[in-house]
């Protein structure tokens, strides 16, 4: 018995055309306030996203399973962080989310996109430890320290809490197995005690062998629930944040999706469907 091909536009939109998107490539996004009176309702409504309405949840779930199933009908490699930002921003939108601004790519520090749910910063990762943990890489943090200069933790906080211009994490996770992904989406505020460097308490990370033995390499800070952040000098001083899922922390998860591997179409066959030909 023959199959029918899968119906493109139900489960991806139309992945050809933007919505309407502000592009900013030269910075990141300045977090703004103001929101279109036809979405103000929507941001009454998610003061956080453990808080979202059932109704706007829903919406948001569902336009997330469509566009995730809709990428990989033509895409085999696993969504990661351009194409999160694109299919985050065509989800917003399809829900009811105006988006304002996108950063289209950039790899500047801040926002990725402005919307009527306020500043998200866009970020993909993979789930540890039999997916009870993630981590993410977060700022390059060399003007305040180094192997040169140690600096003081007052100022390296500073720093990270100066460059966070937006208000959730938007976070796609997933899991990879031989035959299918899997995907959760998090939606998690940017001071949440986890994701807060104020949180913790910071120590020195001494060498403890090599050249680098008995010298500052990094900070290092204490759990909290499982969680920790760590900067690296040798890694350009960068931020890492290790995440443990709690039961609080799963409240955070707007939505999840299963897809099985290899792409369905391909450029020239969806072109030829769109075309009628």
């Amino acid at each position: 018995m023959a199959t029918s091909e899968p119906d493109v536009d139900k489960l991806c939109g139309d992945f050809a055309t933007k919505n309407a998107i502000t592009s900013v490539s030269e910075s990141k996004i300045e977090a703004k306030t103001d929101v279109n009176d036809n979405t103000k309702d929507i941001e009454k409504l998610c003061d956080n996203s453990s808080n979202i309405s059932e109704e706007i949840r829903k919406k948001l779930s569902e336009n997330y399973i469509k566009c995730v199933k809709g990428y990989h009908l033509i895409n085999d490699d696993p969504i990661k962080e351009t194409p999160w930002e694109d299919i985050n921003a065509q989800v917003l939108s399809t829900s009811g989310c105006n988006i304002e601004a996108q950063s289209n790519g950039s790899h500047k520090p801040g926002a990725d996109l402005l919307c009527s749910l306020g500043a998200l910063s866009n970020k993909s990762t993979q789930y540890e430890s039999n997916n009870k943990s993630f981590k993410l890489s977060s700022y390059r943090l060399t003007t305040v320290c180094s192997d040169k200069t140690p600096g003081n933790i007052e100022s390296i906080i500073a720093e990270i809490n100066s460059r966070k211009n937006f208000k959730y994490y938007s976070i796609i996770v997933r899991d990879e197995k031989e035959k299918e992904f899997q995907y959760d989406w998090y939606l998690i505020p940017s001071d949440y005690p986890q994701f807060n460097p104020s949180s913790y308490k910071w120590i020195p990370k001494i060498g403890k062998q090599g050249k680098n033995k008995g010298s500052t390499t990094g900070w290092e800070t204490n759990i909290i629930n499982g969680s920790s952040m760590s900067i690296t000098f040798s890694m350009s001083s960068q931020l890492w944040i290790d995440i443990v899922i709690t039961e609080e922390i799963k409240k955070f998860v707007i939505s999840s999706c299963k897809v099985n591997k290899g792409r369905k179409l391909n450029y020239i066959k969806l072109y030829e469907r769109e075309m009628g030909i």
